[in-house]
């Protein structure tokens, strides 16, 4: 597959360097960076876009600048691309409405766009837009990109003798490469320990989705890309874990 990564700054830069080092080898990944300015009214998106721009499959827009996404139209007619996915990591760098006009703008393409909110929600047949929320789509392109890359999946074995993770295997990786981060350091780990910690390292890591709370999940959306990644952990540690009853006492006289 031929993938194309449209990036402004470091978001996108380590996106893309993730890919290249654990996708799939026959993947071929290109990037364009961007223009960062643009004026208020963009009336000729395609004087931004190089006529030079590789062929390819797959676009992931990865800006973290709300303009560059009116110029992937542009990007998708130069590449011949068909498929896109622009992912909603932050508000200030794809508004609700502009993803709403892009996907709108590509469907008449006959171009399929998906817009994950946030990116680490996505995967083969579906991906969130808001709490409670998910939209499905058909796509090989972006189903194949998201067996590898998206909604993270560890899968962990335990010592059921200690109690303890003693080898962590990564099914699907989130795209910045938060999962790989986080299933090298989860061995050795109690069952008690690894739900917290996971949250922790993916702290740590650090996310870069938003810090600010948005609308869509009454949450920020690096909590929610967190919860993700802690609730794929809690679902395996949970039956190994004690639970503990604590019986009131009497009353003393």
């Amino acid at each position: 597959m031929r993938i194309l990564g449209v990036i402004t700054g470091d978001y996108g830069k380590r996106h893309l360097d993730n890919i290249r080092a654990h996708g799939p080898g026959e993947w071929r990944v290109a990037e364009w960076r961007a223009p960062s300015r643009f004026p208020i009214v963009i009336d000729y998106p395609d004087e931004y876009v190089p006529k030079d721009l590789p062929p390819a499959d797959l676009v992931l827009s990865f800006a973290e600048v709300a303009g560059v996404a009116e110029l992937i139209p542009d990007v998708v007619r130069v590449t011949g691309a068909a498929a896109v996915i622009a992912p909603v990591d932050s508000e200030a760098w794809l508004p609700r409405g502009l993803a709403r006009q892009l996907r709108g703008w590509l469907e008449d393409m006959g171009v399929v766009c998906v817009t994950p909110k946030p990116l680490c929600s996505l995967t083969e047949a579906d991906y969130g837009v808001a709490r409670g929320r998910r939209v499905a789509y058909k796509d090989p392109l972006i189903s194949e990109f998201a067996r590898c890359f998206g909604r993270p999946d560890l899968v962990l074995t335990v010592d059921e003798a200690s109690r303890t993770i003693s080898a962590t295997e990564v099914s699907r990786d989130a795209v910045c490469g938060c999962a790989r981060f986080v299933a090298e350091r989860l061995v050795g780990l109690s069952v008690e320990e690894a739900e917290p910690e996971a949250g922790m390292l993916h702290h740590h890591y650090p996310c870069l989705a938003s810090m600010g709370i948005d609308s869509d999940f009454g949450d920020t959306l690096m909590h929610v890309s967190g919860n993700v990644l802690r609730d794929n952990v809690a679902r395996q540690v949970r039956p190994y874990r004690q639970v503990k009853y604590i019986a009131p006492g009497k009353q003393s006289q």
